[in-house]
């Protein structure tokens, strides 16, 4: 699917981006991939990585409509990873996250329409499901911004859609690279935030092999969703550090006991490895997402239904964890 097509990833200096990349080069034969992030030491050191003759660094901000039009033309493939994640500063910044999570999000979609883009996917998060923070009201707000862009493309076959799952072990500011901080620093204990709090989790390239799957079955408009495990905090903690005590320090503000990836008032359709969230609109080039564009069928289950990090019926062992964080 992506042989000598031009590939374009925003914010494609993260994590994200970079697994992304290595398996897109290790797998198939693009045109090119064009990394658009803002920090040029960063893609520095992401080219001194992969220097492939197909590789393309432009430096731009999602903020900046006009150089994404540009820098966006000839482009068959988009996947949005540019974001402000953090959620204290999001917080204490909320203008500076709304314009990059909000305002770029439009942007991105209108550069995609004008360029004529075949397909473009999102990434969303677990907190953008009823969020009680700022960070995830605004990953909210982009998830519908995407969704309805379908709605705006007349004509052009342009399609959106919008992937939506929990931590990605490993990944920079998570969880675990703090702990091991804290271990290799020689901590005599673990802060827990709550001794029952539980999270999604998922390894980074499971996460880059969703989102490639998902180019193949979107319809355009759909919130796609993996049957992911779920881990209590302090089984985490102990996995990491066996030896270490958990020092209770409490639920911090903006923060959830569980993640919640689908509420009970979303519309769901359940496949065998992954939900879809269908739209709450009409489009004119698809109405029923029980089946995707691969031809797989899946179930439709309604509204009711709710998928968050407690009721999860899959959960990881220490083992199952331990494993996990080598794969990365």
């Amino acid at each position: 699917m992506f042989n000598n097509k031009n590939i374009f990833i925003t914010g494609g200096t993260g994590s994200f981006g970079k697994k992304y990349t290595q398996m897109i080069l290790a797998r198939y034969k693009p045109n090119k991939i064009i990394i658009y992030s803002r920090d040029e030491l960063k893609q520095y050191e992401m080219a001194q990585i992969f220097n492939n003759p197909c590789m393309r660094y432009f430096i731009g901000d999602v903020r900046d409509a006009k150089r994404l039009e540009e820098a966006m033309g000839g482009v068959d493939f988009v996947i949005h990873a540019a974001a402000l994640k953090h959620v204290p500063v999001a917080e204490y910044n909320p203008m500076e996250c709304i314009k990059t999570n909000i305002d770029g999000a439009q942007n991105v979609i209108d550069a995609a329409i004008k360029n004529e883009v075949q397909k473009v996917i999102a990434l969303s998060t677990d907190k953008a499901s009823s969020p009680i923070n700022l960070y995830g009201a605004t990953k909210l707000a982009s998830d519908k911004l995407f969704v309805a862009a379908n709605n705006m493309v007349g004509i052009r076959k342009t399609r959106f859609a919008v992937v939506r799952y929990g931590n990605v072990i490993g990944s920079r500011g998570s969880v675990v690279p703090f702990f091991k901080k804290l271990i290799d620093d020689g901590a005599k204990e673990i802060p827990i935030t709550d001794s029952d709090m539980t999270r999604f989790l998922i390894t980074l390239e499971a996460g880059v092999q969703f989102v490639l799957d998902n180019f193949e079955r979107m319809h355009g408009g759909e919130i796609f969703i993996p049957k992911i495990p779920s881990m209590k905090m302090t089984e985490l903690a102990k996995s990491l550090a066996p030896s270490l005590p958990h020092k209770i320090i409490g639920i911090r503000p903006g923060e959830k006991m569980h993640e919640v990836m689908i509420t009970a008032d979303d519309r769901v359709v359940e496949y065998d490895s992954y939900y879809v969230i269908t739209p709450t609109i009409q489009f004119s080039h698809i109405t029923d997402f029980s089946k995707n564009a691969l031809g797989k069928e899946g179930k439709d289950i309604g509204i009711g239904f709710e998928y968050n990090s407690l009721n999860n019926t899959e959960w990881l062992t220490n083992e199952q964890f331990l494993e996990m964080l080598k794969k990365g």
